[in-house]
């Protein structure tokens, strides 16, 4: 599977915005599914993750009440939906996805790989 996020841009403290991932190559629901990011100097981390079927959803922390994720087999895409967003949300957000036999949780082991995308906040 091909995955290709968009959606980032720069926006100011407090504002939205919304990632979107669109896969290709093989059913979507074939995969769960996540975010995560990776800031300046910073390793990547963990943002959230959603099964295949977005019955289950998982958030780091500092992302929840915050962030959404969500997804559309029908479209295959998943998306991840930011309010309130801080400054140091500043980082290139990854979409990626696991093949759905394998555990939703083991975040260290997500197989397939979007280019990312580049979110901004300015304070």
């Amino acid at each position: 599977v091909q995955l290709q996020a968009s959606g980032g841009g720069l926006v100011q403290a407090g504002d939205s915005l919304r990632l979107s991932c669109a896969a290709s190559g093989r059913p979507f629901s074939l995969y769960h599914s996540g975010w995560f990011r990776q800031a300046p100097g910073k390793e990547r981390e963990f943002v959230a993750v959603i099964s295949w079927t977005g019955g289950t959803t998982y958030y780091a922390d500092p992302m929840k009440g915050r962030f959404t994720i969500s997804r559309d087999n029908a479209k295959n895409t998943v998306y991840l939906q930011m309010n309130s967003l801080k400054p140091e949300d500043t980082a290139i957000y990854y979409c990626a996805a696991r093949a759905r036999s394998r555990s939703l949780m083991d975040l260290n082991l997500y197989e397939y790989w979007g280019q990312g995308t580049l979110v901004t906040v300015s304070s």
